[in-house]
């Protein structure tokens, strides 16, 4: 059996955490004491890829968080705790018979690095949500998502980025784009329900036949798609799809420029450098950010220069 170890922390991925595993806990049929109260033998086939059996539960709670401050939960507070946080991980990560890799939400990037250097070759998968000023308040946030993703591009090998600019226009306002604006690198799309496989592949090859100026063509088989016969609670099928899109840069890109309007007036930087940090660490996150922007743009020019090379071969 292959074990994932999943972490949570903070205040968004403690929330974010609260709903996956009540949706998980759900569909295996387990109510919220940790009985089995399901109704299929499927429901327990694969348990143990989430769950253990345990004989009795303690939560603890460790400081009083990182007040919005990334230098806190990085370089003062976080250090005495990080111990204490990585001694459970050590223990949960011992007990499994085959760890496969670790799922983060939103935690601090310090236990991330520090996992990292423990475990360097396992997978390690984040579920990080970046900011928006039409959602939150917090003056510094761009302070801190641009600190983190600098970490994050050193420490993890696949991040899954939930913006909440883009969640805040779905729930108010349903986004209605009628043709793509970016390129797609890699996909990947999961089904589940009574459906046929053979049906999933052809489908899933007519669109990208149908879209194959959108898809990158230097990587093959860039779309994966697998089959889960059991649909989520209530529906009778369900499909997701997650793609890493040239788009993503806007968001990059939106964060970027409101980390530089900050920085340029050396906006509440005193909260940080009193924390022990360096200004020179803003200065390479800035610039790492911008990097990871052209890259993108990049992979965006790059398809867009051969779509033009093959409309004028066309023509000729």
């Amino acid at each position: 059996m292959r074990e994932i170890l999943h972490v949570q922390g903070g205040q968004c991925g403690n929330q974010i955490g609260s709903k996956f595993w009540e949706v998980v806990c759900d569909e295996h049929g387990i109510d919220p004491t940790g009985k089995y109260i399901g109704s299929s033998d499927l429901q327990l086939e694969r348990v143990n890829v989430y769950y253990n059996k345990a004989s009795s539960c303690c939560a603890h709670g460790l400081g009083s968080g990182a007040g919005n401050n990334w230098a806190k939960g990085h370089y003062t507070e976080g250090t005495e705790l990080i111990d204490s946080v990585l001694d459970v991980v050590r223990n949960e990560a011992e007990n499994c018979d085959c760890l496969q890799g670790k799922e983060i939400l939103w935690m601090g990037t310090l236990l991330i690095s520090k996992i990292r250097e423990e475990y360097p070759d396992r997978m390690m998968l984040t579920f990080s949500v970046f900011p928006s000023q039409k959602v939150s308040d917090t003056v510094v946030e761009p302070y801190n998502a641009t600190l983190s993703v600098h970490q994050l591009v050193e420490n993890v090998d696949e991040c899954m980025v939930l913006d909440n600019e883009a969640l805040y226009d779905i729930c108010f306002r349903t986004l209605k784009l009628t043709t793509p604006s970016c390129t797609v690198a890699t996909a990947s799309a999961m089904f589940r329900g009574k459906m046929s496989t053979k049906e999933v592949d052809e489908q899933m090859i007519n669109v990208q036949n149908k879209n194959s100026s959108y898809f990158v063509e230097w990587i093959p088989n860039n779309v994966k798609s697998s089959v889960c016969d059991i649909p989520p609670r209530g529906l009778s099928m369900a499909s997701t799809f997650v793609g890493n899109s040239t788009s993503i840069q806007e968001m990059f890109r939106r964060v970027s420029e409101q980390f530089t309007a900050m920085f340029r007036r050396k906006a509440f930087l005193h909260w940080y450098t009193g924390e022990g940090m360096d200004e020179m660490e803003f200065t390479e996150a800035e610039s790492n950010m911008n990097d990871l922007v052209s890259e993108y743009q990049q992979y965006k020019d790059a398809t867009t220069d051969e779509e033009e090379e093959e409309e004028d071969a066309e023509h000729v």
